[in-house]
């Protein structure tokens, strides 16, 4: 029997021609008809509560950004959540361009957060977490340079513990398989198109929401209960 694969070019295609049913790998398709991301409001209010000079500014890459964004979105202290394209050589780049593999770009998101609530270090750990740091261009069903682990580091500091954190767990031997997350200077970032905005909330539905980014969402709420956003803060 076919094992299905859940990829996130099969779910993109499905939300285009409307199947609902079993996902395979299928080809890259621009979507026509955006849906505006239904907690961009939420985003929006939640950040006007805190100063904005106060908030710093965190750039990971960890395979598909709607798993990312998902997972992200769930911690207290960590004020918005943007998908987009970091470390490429061309500007404003689109998805399409980005899938190609030749503009170099990873799938990233930008997450502002507010240091008094949740640390640098407390994202790392995330961001460790949440994602197989051992496969090279690949999460999952999702393959491609664009889907590499990558730490795009602000500030000499992001980069000094982003580094320590990735020698104590080679050290520790956390992972079967040698880390390949990329750990460089951040330059650009690229918002994403608004219809891969506040993903998985919009389409929670969906078989790859529910069989790849759901998973993601309900670690972080068993192994990071402490970090989780209040009932007050997510409404």
């Amino acid at each position: 029997m076919m094992s299905t694969i859940f990829s996130k070019r099969a779910a993109l295609a499905a939300l285009l021609t409307g199947v609902a049913g079993v996902l395979t790998y299928g080809g890259i398709a621009k979507m026509s008809e955006a849906k505006p991301p239904q907690g961009k409001q939420q985003q929006e209010s939640q950040a006007a509560e805190v100063d904005p000079a106060k908030l710093e500014k965190a750039t990971f890459g960890s395979g598909c950004f709607w798993c990312s964004e998902a997972v992200f979105q769930q911690l207290k202290g960590v004020q918005a959540v943007v998908s987009g394209y970091s470390g490429g050589k061309v500007k404003n780049p689109t998805y399409e361009q980005v899938c190609s593999g030749l503009t170099g770009h990873a799938e990233v998101i930008q997450v502002a957060f507010d240091p008094e609530q949740i640390s640098y270090d407390e994202l790392l750990e995330v961001f460790w977490q949440t994602h197989d740091p051992t496969t090279l261009n690949r999460q999952g069903a999702d393959v491609g340079t664009q889907y590499r682990s990558v730490i795009f580091y602000h500030n000499d500091k992001q980069q000094e513990l982003a580094e320590h954190y990735k020698r104590q767990l080679e050290k520790e031997h956390a992972f079967r398989r040698p880390i390949v997350t990329e750990i460089t200077a951040f330059e650009e970032f690229f918002p994403a198109e608004e219809y891969h905005q506040n993903y998985y909330d919009s389409h929670k539905s969906q078989p790859y929401c529910s069989a790849v980014i759901r998973p993601k969402v309900s670690k972080v709420h068993k192994v990071f209960r402490d970090k989780l956003k209040g009932k007050s803060d997510q409404d």
